[in-house]
């Protein structure tokens, strides 16, 4: 079985076919976008940084690697969650993860990117 690509985008980007099975990685609906723009194959909400980590991430900007140490707990703990998304990617050549975040890399896409590489 070959290995999935996963890439992380901004939401706002245009739609692209290479996009493959598109994952919004955000707790909360973007703003501005329709559920037809936004051609999401999924949304589990469990499987994002809770409320209290996202606020607290923008209150600690400079602190990624706490951050990102943090949000692997969260994770830990939503593992039926995130054998969801592992099962459902299994088979995708190709998952986009989306997010609204102003930065084109955001580390919670990151953190869960690097994750379902590592163990897909």
């Amino acid at each position: 079985m070959a290995k999935v690509m996963i890439k992380i985008k901004r939401i706002y980007e245009d739609y692209s076919k290479t996009d493959g099975y598109r994952i919004l990685v955000d707790r909360l609906w973007p703003r501005g976008i329709t559920k037809e723009r936004a051609k999401i194959d999924l949304w589990i909400k469990e499987i994002t940084p809770s409320n209290d980590l996202r606020k607290w991430y923008h209150d600690n900007i400079e602190k990624r690697e706490q951050f990102q140490k943090k949000y692997l707990v969260e994770i830990e703990k939503n593992s039926d969650s995130f054998n969801e998304i592992k099962k459902i990617i299994n088979d995708k050549k190709t998952v986009t993860l989306l997010s609204a975040s102003k930065d084109p890399k955001p580390i919670h896409a990151i953190v869960l990117q690097k994750t379902l590489t590592y163990k897909s």
